[in-house]
């Protein structure tokens, strides 16, 4: 009798992604016309006008192949953020990045440093490849500890991932921390600045990462995507910048058509939607203080947002709530994945739909 395929220990400890849940799963389940979706920090504006014009005028060459070296999209980006071409990769979304640094700098028994209730893809990816998760706490305003994840570097740390602003809680930490932090940080340890959300950040003290990329330095990768504020996230297009020798590491190893067509398409034309961007950028500041302003007023304790999402308070109850949420056709992220129980996550939305949010919320929490 066939006793099945033994699966590694890498993969034995690995939890499954969980993304929001769809909107049309939430119709058929609960038989419901109407519903918005505040899970998943997509951009509620749309996409990018000249994104979507320059994919429908490619539509014609999907019968070709990509080019599998992102030549024009990886130059738009040089010339769009001042670094040479041969410091820009491209992915499949930045999952693809972690992933493609995982496989490239991960071997059985290496460490990752990661802090906690984080972007759940690092340890995917680091489990994946069989290495070690170190772990270090939140501080106790929800931001990334960044002293305690220097302090948890080993002689076997080979990546350490410092999301900023942090996903889920929406944090930030500020450029001289970081500066400090890439100091003491050796030479053969990566460290990967995840910055999916700096568009958002409206704070003097964030800090210029591609600063270390165009300095030279050889440990630092700068993450970032098109997802977000270009309203991208449905064609998965990611991009980062290093030192060419990283950025040539990773190509070793990436699928040969990895970003398709559209995708680098809509990329190049994104770059150039000032205005789509700056829309995005006012509405979603305009919500987040709306949102911020109405959880004031429900007396619920929230992480301080630098981001299109806001990390709620709700108390013993969030799970509870974040169900009767469901059953009225508001969909926000549970956060018990992210090892904080008691928080939801709310996407920033159209003002209607924060409106209709708040409404929803304030009805259940004093029913």
């Amino acid at each position: 009798m066939s006793r099945g395929i033994h699966q590694q220990h890498g993969l034995d400890s690995i939890k499954p992604y969980v993304p929001g849940k769809p909107i049309e799963d939430v119709k058929r389940e609960y038989g419901l016309d109407d519903v918005i979706k505040l899970a998943s920090n997509e951009n509620p504006y749309g996409v990018s006008p000249n994104a979507l014009a320059a994919m429908k005028a490619s539509l014609c060459r999907l019968n070709k192949y990509p080019d599998g070296a992102g030549y024009e999209l990886r130059a738009a980006l040089a010339a769009h953020f001042h670094v040479d071409m041969d410091q820009v990769a491209i992915g499949n979304g930045a999952d693809d990045l972690i992933q493609e640094l995982s496989m490239a700098y991960l071997e059985d028994g290496d460490e990752v440093v990661i802090s906690r209730s984080s972007f759940p893809m690092y340890d995917i990816y680091a489990s994946a490849m069989r290495a070690r998760l170190v772990k270090t706490p939140l501080t106790d305003d929800l931001g990334i500890d960044l002293e305690a994840m220097a302090d948890a570097i080993t002689e076997r740390t080979k990546l350490v991932y410092v999301c900023n602003p942090n996903n889920p809680t929406g944090t930030i930490v500020g450029a001289d921390d970081i500066d400090a932090f890439i100091r003491r940080i050796p030479e053969n340890v990566l460290v990967v600045l995840d910055e999916a959300y700096f568009e958002m950040v409206d704070s003097t003290d964030y800090p210029e990462s591609l600063s270390y990329v165009r300095e030279g330095r050889t440990n630092v990768f700068v993450m970032r995507t098109f997802s977000k504020v270009y309203g991208l996230a449905g064609i998965r297009v990611g991009y980062g910048f290093a030192h060419p020798e990283i950025v040539s590491t990773m190509l070793r190893i990436k699928p040969p058509f990895n970003v398709n067509v559209l995708a680098q398409t809509a990329g190049i034309a994104a770059l150039t939607d000032v205005a789509f961007v700056s829309e995005s950028v006012d509405g979603n500041k305009a919500g987040r203080q709306y949102l911020t302003r109405e959880f004031d007023r429900l007396e619920l304790s929230y992480a301080e947002s630098h981001t299109n999402f806001v990390l709620v308070n709700i108390g013993p109850s969030a799970p509870a709530v974040q169900q009767q949420l469901l059953e009225r056709g508001i969909i926000v992220r549970p956060c018990v994945g992210y090892e904080l129980p008691e928080y939801l996550r709310v996407s920033i939305g159209t003002m209607e739909q924060n409106a209709r949010f708040i409404r929803t919320l304030r009805e259940i929490l004093v029913a």
